[in-house]
């Protein structure tokens, strides 16, 4: 195995959670496999010429259908790194008891290189090669954002979806999530990976097995380095920060920099727009990238970039306490057990970053039901509101603040009943790790591979396989 071969470090870390379950002879290895990857090459006519294209979508588990996972646009997209996403996915589904199968898809494409309409012609035209082999599908295969895509281009894909007259119209609209809201998206899929980086860290803390870090049980005051400012990374340093955080480094791919009394989060994402770079953000100390995440010492470290960020050549000179993984597969299977051995506890990302699927799977369901969260309920919600007011009026014989009367009777909006639901998945999933992690001695990855395996086979032997 070479150090950044991302499926065998998968294959590694599954094979080290089967020896704490009971497992027939030779499910492991079922539970490890593909089911299927297909390679797509298709041409697009742009700029006066055919351009070639080539993508990938793998299946790695049908177990339960829909199989789910992003697409990502990527210049160094490889078909090993999708079906190691792919087997990930199956993973964190399981983990998070979402009723999804596993998948990943990805199109060698660097989208810098085109315009928005040529890549919006590329976009269609993957969506026909993937949708022909029932790779896009409400009830088979449902794609979602990854690196590279985002809202614009799921929207681009459901509309081509609805415009191939597939015999499933009615539901059209769950052929795939992270679209816009006006599109049948829903509140707060832009927010979900980073929101749920943040209630994976409470969910950790507020454990009683957990120990502390710094010494102490709550985010406020501790100081968080990040890695990769974009979707994931810049939300996850938001919301930490709300939380009393101090966010004392950022590293991106060109620059990197720190500030050990605290980054002002959104003064540097209003830097990056104006500057194309977070590097030279005024009142911060700038570092070249590679330095980044081995300057300073910090209580927490965010891996949010891409794979193989943490290896054994790096991963030595490191000083944190906690590493959230909050980007699939940044620490290799070689430098996650150094780091283990110097004390180091790691946030596995089948967790961590299960905040994407799991609102994904709010969005689906949305779609497939054709019902509005909280519509059924808002209104006996609203007079239950009113009611509670006036008992603790008449019981204190005074009118409350206007501002309390406010938010006992405010109306629950769909944001509310999102973050409400991801809060509760990901503290559910957390304490089913924190009891597994007796038996792999406080090893949280071996254990959430374990929670995930057990719940894949418990699937596989209901189906008498």
């Amino acid at each position: 195995m070479t150090e950044h071969n991302f499926f065998a470090s998968v294959e590694r870390f599954i094979a080290n959670a089967t020896p704490h379950l009971p497992l027939p002879d030779g499910l492991a290895e079922r539970i490890t496999q593909c089911n299927s990857t297909y390679t797509v090459r298709f041409g697009v006519k742009l700029r006066g010429r055919i351009h070639s294209f080539e993508g990938w979508r793998s299946v790695h588990s049908e177990h339960i259908e829909p199989a789910k996972g992003g697409i990502r646009y990527a210049p160094d997209a490889t078909m090993d790194e999708v079906e190691a996403l792919a087997a990930l996915m199956s993973l964190k589904c399981a983990l998070v008891n979402v009723p999804f199968g596993g998948s990943k898809g990805a199109l060698r494409i660097n989208p810098a290189d085109w315009s928005e309409d040529e890549l919006e012609r590329i976009t269609r035209r993957f969506t026909q090669e993937l949708a022909r082999r029932d790779l896009i599908h409400p009830g088979r295969n449902v794609p979602a954002p990854d690196m590279g895509t985002g809202e614009r281009e799921m929207a681009w894909i459901a509309d081509e979806y609805r415009k191939m007259g597939r015999s499933d119209a009615i539901n059209v609209n769950a052929c795939v999530t992270g679209k816009p809201v006006s599109r049948g998206g829903i509140e707060g899929r832009i927010e979900a990976t980073g929101r749920g980086v943040q209630y994976a860290i409470r969910a950790y803390l507020d454990h009683p097995d957990m120990p502390p870090v710094a010494g102490q049980k709550s985010i406020a005051g501790l100081s968080v380095v990040v890695q990769g400012f974009g979707n994931v990374g810049y939300h996850a340093a938001k919301f930490l920060a709300e939380d009393g955080a101090r966010i004392t480094g950022i590293v991106e791919y060109d620059a990197a920099i720190f500030d050990p009394a605290g980054l002002d989060v959104e003064a540097i994402a209003q830097h990056r727009r104006e500057n194309g770079t977070i590097g030279g953000f005024a009142g911060a100390q700038s570092l070249p990238s590679h330095e980044g995440l081995t300057h300073m010492a910090a209580d927490i470290l965010i891996p949010a970039a891409r794979e193989a960020a943490i290896t054994e050549q790096n991963c030595d000179a490191m000083r944190y306490e906690l590493i959230v993984e909050a980007a699939n597969g940044p620490i290799t299977a070689g430098a996650e057990a150094r780091l283990l051995a110097q004390g180091v506890c790691i946030l596995p990302d089948l967790y961590v970053n299960a905040g994407g699927v799991v609102v994904s799977y709010f969005e689906w369901v949305k779609n497939i039901t054709h019902l509005p969260f909280g519509l059924m309920e808002k209104r006996q919600k609203l007079s239950a509101g009113v009611s509670m007011i006036n008992a603790l009026e008449q019981v204190a014989g005074r009118t409350l603040a206007e501002d309390l009367r406010h938010e006992i009777a405010r109306e629950t909006q769909e944001i509310d009943l999102v973050r409400s639901g991801l809060e509760e998945i990901m503290a559910r999933a957390f304490n089913e790790i924190a009891a597994h992690s007796v038996s792999t001695a406080g090893n949280l990855r071996t254990a959430a591979y374990a929670v995930s395996i057990a719940r894949i086979a418990d699937y596989y032997r209901a189906i008498g396989l």
